[in-house]
């Protein structure tokens, strides 16, 4: 799948992040860093990102505790895993190629990492597109029970260790099969590979709890105190979510934004929560209209 996308690493606090990168470096176009969801890889990208590099520099990289990146120890209060440390990482990786300046697209987890790094990074951040996210403290504080039933385990994962840890290696390949699988055909035999063979990685279970641990509890303290201190997204942000998903269903993602950020614009598109293989075709003709030709 990436023929046109070398391999890189970087480190940051002894924690390694697996990269790639491909396309052209035009200066008149700012790179676009692509961030993935969980219990994904960069893999999911594989629709859209050589498309996207045919006029500008694509970078991708697998997350903290996905993928081939490490899984660093969780820490005290899953800190680890925050997603102001996982915006730490997106912008030590860009600043490691010489990218102060960027665009940024992101699905689920990587949208709330992208989140973050727009709020603690302003000047690095040039745009943010957002696939099929609404406010991670929005959704906490406005859950109800049609949302806990269909994202269970976002309240399954944040239980104390070990018993997520231990369900989920129990057989690691029904947690994904289960969670992902069911939700349709769409995935390309060559990802779902992906997705399966880091996802046994020894530590995944225990990173992928720690991830939704941190958005539960640290990550939501640092939510409340910009919101508390008025501090809202600056950059142009266009949020893409899917019309038979969860998100679009339960919440007013474009309402919950635009409460968050300043400058939002956004629909809904004709798929379910995985947008970037259900519909790439529209995220890519989004991506090119958003970022520019």
């Amino acid at each position: 799948m990436w023929t046109d996308f070398p391999t890189l690493s970087v480190q940051r606090d002894g924690v390694t992040l697996f990269a790639r990168q491909g396309g052209s470096l035009d200066v008149g176009r700012p790179p676009l860093l692509l961030l993935h969801g969980h219990p994904q890889t960069m893999a999911m990208w594989h629709r859209v990102a050589p498309a996207l590099a045919q006029d500008r520099r694509v970078v991708l990289m697998d997350l903290r505790g996905y993928g081939d990146s490490d899984r660093p120890p969780a820490g005290e209060a899953s800190a680890a895993y925050a997603k102001r440390e996982m915006a730490l990482d997106a912008v030590t990786l860009m600043r490691s190629l010489g990218h102060d300046h960027f665009d940024v697209l992101a699905h689920d987890r990587g949208a709330r990492v992208a989140h973050r790094l727009a709020l603690d990074h302003p000047k690095a951040v040039r745009r943010l597109m957002l696939l099929d996210i609404a406010p991670t403290l929005a959704m906490y504080e406005g859950t109800g029970e049609a949302f806990a039933r269909a994202y269970w385990h976002w309240f399954f994962l944040i239980q104390p260790a070990p018993q997520p840890e231990r369900l989920i290696t129990a057989d690691p390949i029904a947690y994904l099969r289960e969670g992902m699988g069911s939700r349709g055909d769409f995935f390309a035999p060559e990802a779902w590979a992906e997705y399966e063979r880091c996802f046994v990685k020894p530590g995944s279970a225990a990173a992928v709890c720690a991830d939704y641990r941190a958005s539960a509890g640290i990550d939501l303290a640092h939510d409340r105190a910009d919101r508390d201190a008025g501090r809202r997204v600056t950059q142009p942000l266009r949020v893409l979510w899917g019309a038979q998903g969860v998100v679009g269903r339960c919440f007013e993602p474009l309402a919950l934004w635009r409460a968050a950020a300043e400058d939002v614009s956004g629909l809904a598109v004709n798929s379910g929560h995985y947008i970037a293989e259900e519909a790439p075709d529209v995220v890519l003709a989004e991506a090119q209209a958003f970022f520019g030709p």
